[in-house]
């Protein structure tokens, strides 16, 4: 059985419209119809409301839909990647902060600055810009794959 089916039937087993089912988890009534009908499926945080919502586990929801399975893990994947550039950017940022008051500290004026803190700011850059693309390429083998 699909999602889509699953999901219309935990839906009319729980005695709810598709407009209730949108209201209690916040999506448009479109998505519920969509999701039901098969022309989307919902991500991670759609089912995880819907599952605590139908009182049923995530696994009896995605399990056994070899589609939607694939799409929660893409949706990790990518959601893990976003985490890395954050990382990333925070690093970044965080050598900037060094790097200025550390010229400030020993006096230094905006040329110093600039001077002092460019290699490091420009490696912290190359080796995020690295790591966004070790993920993406992980995430697009992986797709592959499939």
């Amino acid at each position: 059985m699909q999602i889509c089916e699953r999901l219309k039937a935990a839906r009319k087993n729980s005695g709810m419209t598709q407009e209730e089912v949108a209201e209690k988890i916040h999506v448009s009534r479109v998505s519920v119809s969509n999701w039901e009908t098969g022309k989307t499926l919902p991500d991670i945080a759609s089912l995880i409301e819907l599952s605590d919502l139908y009182n049923i586990t995530l696994d009896e929801l995605v399990k056994g839909d070899p589609q939607m399975t694939e799409k929660v893990k893409n949706d990790v994947k990518v959601s893990q990647s976003k985490t890395r550039v954050i990382i990333a950017a925070s690093v970044i940022a965080l050598i900037f902060g060094v790097a200025f008051v550390i010229c400030k500290f020993i006096g230094g004026g905006p040329e110093e600055f600039a001077s002092a803190a460019a290699p490091w700011v420009l490696m912290a850059i190359g080796i995020a810009a690295f790591a966004a693309m070790q993920t993406s390429e992980n995430v697009s083998k992986d797709q592959k794959l499939t």
